[in-house]
C-alpha cells in the first residue's frame, strides 16, 4: 500500500529525513517511535503532502503510484488521512457541516455526486454511535473550546466518516488522560480492517497497549535505526532511547 524508498526531506534548507525506507501493507499497524527531533512528525507530514516540506531524494509510492507530485488534497482523495497532533479550530463551522463538505469533496474528486442527505445522516449516526460520540458534540463549532480528548475523538470521527485506506495518527496520545486515550484507541481498533492500514506515531509505549502494532520502527536522526515487533516498544519503555542512539552510533 505505502512504500517509501530512500526518502530524504526537510524544511527551510534543514535536512530532517536522511534515507527512510518503509513498507506498509493492507491490514497492518505500524508504530513509529523515537526521541524528540528524530523526524517522526516530518515523516507523517511528507507522506501526507504538506507543502512546506521539500523532498530532496527518494520516492513515495501509494498503491503503486508515485505520489510525489500530488498535493495534500489529492493524496487525501486517494485515501491518505493524517490526524494532526494539534488540530485547528474553525469557529462557525459545525463538526457535521465540516465532515459533510469533506466527504462530498472527496466524492467529487472521484466523479461522484454528493451523498444524498438521508444517507449522510445515517452514516453520521452510525459512526457517532460506534465511537460513543454524543449528538450534541456534532453541532459544536469544529474544535472550538474542545478539550484535548474531544479534539482527538473528533479526528477519529473524521477518519471513521472518510474511511481512508491509510490512516496516519501523529501523536494522537499527546495530552490525553487514560480515559480519553482508551476511547480514541477503541475507535481506531473498530475501524481497522484487512483492507486499510494504520501508522501510529508516538513517543510512548502506553498507546500501543491499546492499539497493538504489528511492527515497531525506531527513528533516530532522520533514519529508521531499528525495527521489530510490539516487544520493541516495551523494551524502549524500560530502557529509554539512549541505547538505540548508541547502537546507531556504532553501526
Amino acid at each position: 500500500m505505502l512504500k517509501i524508498e530512500n526518502l530524504h526531506a526537510g524544511v527551510e534548507d534543514k535536512n530532517i529525513l536522511k534515507g527512510i525506507n518503509l513498507e506498509v501493507k493492507p491490514g497492518e499497524v505500524h508504530a513509529i517511535m523515537g526521541p524528540n527531533g528524530s523526524g517522526k512528525s516530518t515523516l507523517s507530514s511528507v507522506v501526507a503532502g504538506k507543502e512546506e516540506y521539500e523532498v530532496t531524494d527518494g520516492k513515495i509510492f501509494f498503491e503503486g503510484e508515485d505520489i510525489e507530485e500530488l498535493a495534500a488534497e489529492e493524496r487525501a482523495h486517494k485515501g491518505i488521512f493524517l490526524s494532526f497532533q494539534y488540530p485547528v479550530e474553525i469557529p462557525g463551522v459545525s463538526v457535521t457541516n465540516f465532515i459533510k463538505t469533506a466527504i462530498n469533496e472527496s466524492r467529487k474528486a472521484k466523479g461522484l455526486e454528493d451523498m444524498p442527505a438521508k444517507d449522510m445522516l445515517k452514516l453520521i449516526r452510525d459512526k457517532a454511535e460506534l465511537l460513543e460520540i454524543d449528538r450534541k458534540f456534532l453541532s459544536r463549532s469544529l474544535n472550538e473550546g474542545f478539550s484535548g480528548g474531544e479534539k482527538k475523538r473528533n479526528e477519529i470521527f473524521q477518519m471513521a466518516m472518510l474511511e481512508p485506506k491509510l490512516a496516519i495518527l501523529d501523536e494522537t496520545d499527546s495530552g490525553l488522560d487514560i480515559d480519553a486515550l482508551r476511547i480514541v484507541a477503541n475507535g481506531v481498533n473498530k475501524l481497522k480492517s484487512k483492507d486499510n492500514a494504520v501508522v501510529v506515531i508516538t513517543h510512548y509505549q502506553r498507546l500501543l497497549d491499546y492499539i497493538v502494532p504489528d511492527f515497531v520502527h525506531v527513528l533516530h536522526n532522520g533514519r529508521i535505526v531499528k525495527s521489530g515487533g510490539k516487544e520493541l516498544a516495551h523494551e524502549l519503555e524500560e530502557r529509554g532511547y539512549d541505547w538505540i542512539k548508541e547502537e546507531a552510533a556504532n553501526a
